[in-house]
């Protein structure tokens, strides 16, 4: 039995996630390969391996044509027009993108699992229903290819079993293209609702750790919480860096360990 240990110390989002696998030994290319049966085009995925605090860890990222998003949900307002809508992608959309793909049926659950927590969780911080939830053009692809991404990773690696450590986020306010969002920002703040996931808030970093990405990464697949496990053996310790400057050593160490049945 193959178990993945998330020790989120900086907090966590897709690209660390991935980042991680990658360092752990995932297949880049078999990762590409999967990618590439969404119907999807439009974005490039780098990595590079590289020291941080003279750690080494790998950098993954999502290039898509446009730059980034964050938070990527748009509230449509009816006087707002139109020139947005058109590239817009419900959730549904998202959905139906997905299962139409010719990936895995248990990366398809997984990954329309994840992207539904993250638009309730959206559809509550705008008091919007669900289906009038709209991701942005830029962002929809980015967090597409970003969780599928994460649902094929795991696949790929026959992980069975994810446990994570508490996660960490900072404190203070980001900016964003509608204004300032405290942090947590309020989507995670949202999926934490109604469950024991233990968040501590690390008052030093005045920035976001937590992604509304790596909160439903973290919703929907980890298994328990707690300390590294102490009656498996390790097999590989891997990191995934953030992208944000946090002051401090941003990434996320991710410990593949097996477990003897």
């Amino acid at each position: 039995m193959r178990i993945l240990y998330l020790d989120a110390f900086s907090g966590i989002s897709g690209d660390m996630f991935l980042g991680a696998l990658l360092d752990l030994g995932l297949d880049f290319e078999a990762l590409k390969t999967e990618l590439a049966k969404l119907p999807v085009t439009g974005y490039t995925l780098t990595h590079v391996r590289q020291a941080k605090s003279s750690i080494y860890g790998t950098s993954f990222d999502v290039q898509v044509a446009g730059g980034k998003d964050h938070g990527f949900v748009e509230h449509h307002h009816p006087d707002a027009g139109h020139h947005h809508h058109g590239a817009a992608r419900h959730l549904s959309d998202i959905l139906t993108l997905i299962d139409n793909s010719a990936l895995s049926t248990t990366v398809k659950e997984r990954a329309q699992a994840i992207f539904t927590e993250i638009a309730q969780a959206e559809a509550t911080v705008h008091q919007m229903p669900l289906a009038e939830v709209h991701f942005h053009e830029v962002g929809a692809l980015d967090s597409i290819v970003d969780i599928v991404g994460c649902c094929v990773a795991l696949e790929l690696m026959q992980i069975d079993q994810i446990i994570a450590s508490p996660l960490s986020d900072g404190s203070g306010f980001i900016q964003v293209a509608h204004g300032q969002m405290p942090v947590p920002v309020p989507a995670v703040m949202q999926m934490r609702v109604g469950t024991q996931i233990p968040i501590h808030q690390r008052l030093d970093v005045q920035t976001e750790l937590i992604t509304p990405t790596g909160m439903g990464l973290v919703k929907t697949l980890v298994h328990e919480f707690g300390p590294l496990p102490a009656d498996q053996t390790p097999l590989k310790v891997g990191y995934g860096f953030g992208q944000r400057d946090t002051g401090g050593f941003n990434a996320l160490r991710a410990v593949l360990f097996e477990k003897k049945n």
